[in-house]
């Protein structure tokens, strides 16, 4: 033991410094994977079936994993002579390190803790309203948060950097022009961040709610950080800013609940008795098994110069039993009226000139 010492003592101050400064990093790494190893298994024993503690354990075991030692390594470093020639450079390093581990372990437990919970809704289940409501809302809210903790994340990286801090600083103070461009830039960013925020908060717009967008009929199949994807009912896919659904009008069938009223319409003679095609109506709404049993109504809308237009109410549970519905119900009435009274469907009429108002022959003829 003399003798190293001796020779410990012989090497030049710079060599023994980092002989030490590298022992402690050692004993430093040696006792995070020890608390790491004992407060892991503490911590997924605790929490154990517990929500949702037990989701933020097992995200955070694999960047603790690595932001431990890293936390133990800036302690030993900054524990350091400030003129100890290459140690300013190992703790930007670390410190460049920590904030990236940090940053993962953050978004990956936000990510964690809100798979968790979505998949305990019970999404697939016929009356799923409260369900993707909260779907809806836990995913734009855990993407959004995501999206601020890899900004912020991002931001406190550079900030590390002395030179980026006073790049910027000048900048600002000698060019406010630069900062209103950057903002005219991130007009779209900005503007989706601040949409998807208001759409997980009030919740316009679903995910499986049936809208009618552009024109178009469709379902709202994905929300993201700065679009939402609708598929129409021909599987085209139609793509929407999220910024558009807070500036502009549309239609959303399923917004409070599913249950929609359906519409027919048909023309017939005026001739036409309503009655029998009251009852083909309730016959052809108890034979389908789309109709919910809410309503089956028959009206006459409009008369016409040369016929009757009717109108047909019927209910359904959900949009798309209601579009099947109106279908089945068009072609039950369509086919009753063929069979039953072809001659009052809807016809043009062309009446002779009365011989009684005839004018007189000529004399003679």
């Amino acid at each position: 033991m003399q003798p190293l010492l001796t020779w410990f003592h012989k090497l030049p101050d710079p060599v023994a410094e980092w002989l030490t400064l590298l022992g402690a990093a050692l004993l430093a790494l040696i006792a995070a994977a020890i608390a790491y190893r004992i407060g892991s298994r503490l911590l997924a024993r605790s929490t154990r079936g517990r929500y949702p503690a037990e989701a933020i354990v097992q995200s955070a075991v694999l960047p603790a994993r690595w932001l431990l030692p890293l936390m133990a390594l800036n302690v030993v470093w900054h524990g350091a002579p400030d003129d100890l020639h290459g140690v300013e450079g190992l703790r930007r390093l670390t410190a460049l390190a920590m904030v990236g581990c940090a940053t993962w372990l953050i978004a990956r437990g936000i990510h964690r803790v809100s798979a968790t919970y979505l998949a305990r809704l019970p999404i697939k289940e016929a009356d799923n309203l409260q369900a993707r409501r909260l779907y809806t809302q836990t995913r734009v809210l855990s993407r959004t948060g995501v999206g601020l903790v890899i900004l912020v994340g991002t931001a406190m990286a550079l900030m590390t950097f002395p030179t980026v801090r006073q790049v910027g600083t000048s900048l600002l103070a000698s060019a406010g022009v630069v900062g209103i461009v950057a903002g005219f830039a991130a007009r779209p960013v900005l503007g989706n961040l601040i949409a998807g925020l208001q759409i997980g908060l009030t919740q316009p717009i679903r995910l499986d709610d049936v809208v009618i967008v552009e024109g178009e009929w469709g379902v709202i199949e994905e929300i993201n950080s700065a679009y939402v994807v609708v598929r129409i009912w021909d599987q085209r896919r139609l793509i929407v800013p999220l910024q558009w659904w807070i500036e502009h009008p549309f239609q959303n069938w399923t917004r409070d609940s599913a249950e929609l009223i359906g519409t027919v319409f048909l023309w017939v003679d005026y001739r036409m008795p309503l009655e029998p095609l009251r009852q083909a109506l309730q016959q052809a709404c108890q034979a389908s098994p789309h109709w919910d049993g809410r309503l089956a109504l028959l009206q006459v809308t409009e008369a016409g110069e040369r016929a009757l237009q009717l109108r047909a109410l019927v209910t359904a549970a959900t949009s798309s039993a209601a579009w099947d519905l109106r279908c089945a119900v068009r072609e039950a009435l369509i086919d009753f009226i063929q069979r039953q009274y072809p001659e009052y469907l809807p016809q043009w009429r062309t009446q002779g000139l009365d011989r009684t108002m005839a004018p007189p022959a000529a004399a003679g003829s």
